[in-house]
């Protein structure tokens, strides 16, 4: 039994040690938007500290500071890291470079035979009509459309969910691998700019000190 104790206390020391490597390494931080604002004084409290190099370019960042993760954190990543940014494009041999296609010529319609019966054109009341039932049928077309995309816009679960975002809790998380390798909890009691900065200030200690452990 001790030294199972032991080996659990061993491993989580060193999770402890990698973490901390891992966050020595980071130097350039790019600090994403959020809640009430909370992300202007990180980015205060981290340049005055001179703990990590603010940037606003996300391709000079280590890392990136967030409030939230999930779907919505990993679209924001693959707008600020473009896959195609990261891979190197082959270079083209001036022997192989294919040669511009000549761009081919538009066919010419036929025209109609006058002298064949030329199929009828739908009427709008006849496509009126052939349009499929539905509970807002009885209404005016104008007002059922707009019930209709309501329904559909509120039945998105994109739209509606909430998923990713706990008040209180910021990440970083490695601009390459996209791991999360530091993170903390200190919920603001209200939103003054005062208690925002105190906030702001107890997380970049503590991101000071898990420094030093390494």
């Amino acid at each position: 039994m001790v030294s199972m104790k032991r080996f659990v206390l061993l491993g989580l020391g060193t999770a402890a040690l990698l973490s901390a490597a891992e966050l020595s390494e980071v130097r350039n931080v790019y600090v994403l938007k959020m809640s009430k604002g909370l992300d202007q004084y990180l980015a205060n409290h981290l340049t005055n500290g001179r703990v990590f190099r603010v940037v606003t370019d996300p391709k000079l960042a280590d890392a990136v500071l967030t409030d939230q993760i999930g779907e919505s954190f990993e679209a924001k990543l693959g707008e600020l890291y473009p896959p195609e940014d990261l891979e190197e494009p082959e270079p083209v041999s001036p022997t192989t470079q294919a040669k511009p296609e000549t761009p081919a010529k538009p066919e010419t319609p036929a025209k109609p035979d006058p002298a064949k019966p030329q199929p009828p054109k739908p009427d709008a009341a006849g496509a009126e009509k052939e349009r499929p039932a539905t509970k807002y049928s009885n209404l005016p077309s104008e007002t059922a459309a707009l019930l209709g995309d309501t329904v559909n816009k509120l039945s998105s679960p994109a739209s509606s969910s909430s998923f990713g975002r706990a008040k209180g809790v910021v990440f970083l998380v490695d601009a390459k691998s996209k791991e999360v390798i530091w993170s903390s909890y200190d919920l603001p009691k209200d939103n003054t700019s005062k208690e925002l900065d105190r906030t702001a200030s107890g997380i970049v200690q503590r991101i000071k000190r898990d420094l030093k452990k390494k």
